[in-house]
C-alpha cells in the first residue's frame, strides 16, 4: 500500500519540501498573471486582491496534500476544487466573451506555469536535479493536474514538451493593469488574520518576493517593468536565491511550520503517521527521510533510498 500519494523516493518529494518553494510559488502566480483572460479569472472570482497570503497558503496546502497527503485526502481536496470551478464563470472584459473558470486552455497554462516555476527556481536555488529528474518530476505533476480536472496527457511530460508549450502560448501573454497590480500585491502583501503574529517580520517578505520577480523569465520582467534591472541581473538573482534557502534551511521545522494553515500541519502529521506504519523512519523530519530513510518491506531485508531515484 502506497503511504503517500507521491512517494517518499520521488522527484515530486524532493523538489516540493525544498525551501526555495515560497520564492516558487510566488513565483508561479506572477507568472500565471501574464495570461489575460486567467488574470481575469483569478480578479473577478477570487479573494486575491483582499487576501493574496491566502490564496498562496491554499495553493501550499494543495501541493502538501498531493504530495504527502493519503490518495482519499488528495481525492477530496481535488473533487472541491473541481466542485468549486464548475460553478464559476467571468467575463473578459476585452471581448465581452463569458469563460468558465475550469475551461481547458486556463487549467493548464496554470498547471504548466505552477511546475515550471516549481522545477526552475528550486533547481537554481540548488537543488541537484540531473536531467532525467527534471523530466520525470513533470512527468509525476502529470498525475497532480487530474486533480483539478485535466488527463495526464493533456499536459507536457517532459522538459522538451514544456518548451515547446511555453514557446506557443508566449504571444499571448500581456502585462495588463490587473496583472501588474497582482504583482504590486505579491511583493508587499496583506498579513492574514491567523498570521498576524508575523506582521513585525513582515519586512523580512520582500527579498521572498523580490526573488520571485527577479527569478521570473528575462521576457516577463522586461514586460512587467516593476523593478530594476541592473547589469548581471540575474547571476545576482541566482546567489540571491541561494542565500535565501540556505538561511531558511536553519529554520529548525517546529518554527517553519509555524507558517502554514493548521490543516496543512495536520496533513503532514498523519502522513508522518502513515510513513511510520509503512516501515519509513522520520524521527527527524520529512526532509531528513528524503535523503537518509531506510525503508523495510514485511518480508525483505533493509536497503538504502538512494538520494536521487
Amino acid at each position: 500500500m502506497q503511504p503517500t500519494v507521491a512517494a517518499p523516493e520521488s522527484v515530486t518529494w524532493r523538489v516540493h519540501l525544498d525551501r526555495s518553494m515560497w520564492v516558487a510559488g510566488v513565483r508561479a502566480l506572477m507568472l500565471q498573471a501574464l495570461h489575460p483572460i486567467a488574470m481575469q479569472g483569478v480578479w473577478q472570482r477570487s479573494d486575491f486582491r483582499t487576501d493574496p497570503t491566502g490564496r498562496l497558503l491554499r495553493t501550499a496546502h494543495f501541493v502538501a496534500v498531493t504530495t504527502y497527503g493519503s490518495l482519499s485526502e488528495a481525492d477530496t481536496l481535488g473533487e472541491h476544487i473541481r466542485r468549486v470551478h464548475r460553478s464559476l464563470s467571468f467575463t473578459d472584459p476585452a471581448t465581452g466573451r463569458l469563460h468558465r473558470v475550469d475551461q481547458h486552455d486556463l487549467l493548464v497554462w496554470v498547471h504548466c506555469a505552477e511546475v515550471t516555476s516549481y522545477l526552475e527556481t528550486c533547481h537554481r536555488a540548488g537543488l541537484e536535479l540531473s536531467t532525467a529528474d527534471l523530466d520525470r518530476y513533470l512527468d509525476e505533476q502529470a498525475h497532480t493536474a487530474t486533480y483539478v480536472g485535466l488527463d495526464p496527457s493533456d499536459v507536457p511530460r517532459n522538459v522538451a514538451d514544456m518548451r515547446r508549450y511555453l514557446a506557443k502560448v508566449r504571444p499571448s501573454l500581456s502585462v495588463t493593469p490587473e496583472a501588474r497590480q497582482a504583482v504590486r500585491f505579491l511583493l508587499w502583501p496583506k498579513v492574514p488574520e491567523q498570521l498576524a503574529w508575523l506582521a513585525p517580520l513582515k519586512p523580512l517578505w520582500f527579498p521572498v518576493g523580490a526573488l520571485s520577480y527577479a527569478t521570473l523569465p528575462a521576457w516577463a520582467r522586461r514586460a512587467y517593468g516593476m523593478l530594476p534591472e541592473p547589469p548581471g541581473a540575474d547571476p545576482v538573482a541566482t546567489a540571491g536565491l541561494r542565500a535565501l534557502r540556505s538561511g531558511l534551511n536553519r529554520i529548525p521545522e517546529r518554527y517553519y511550520n509555524l507558517i502554514f494553515d493548521e490543516a496543512t500541519v495536520r496533513s503532514a502529521d498523519e502522513a508522518r503517521e502513515r510513513l511510520l506504519a509503512a516501515g519509513y523512519q522520520v524521527e527527524n523530519g520529512f526532509r531528513a527521510l528524503r535523503s537518509r530513510t531506510t525503508f523495510r518491506p514485511p518480508d525483505a531485508p533493509a536497503q538504502r533510498i538512494p538520494a536521487k531515484a
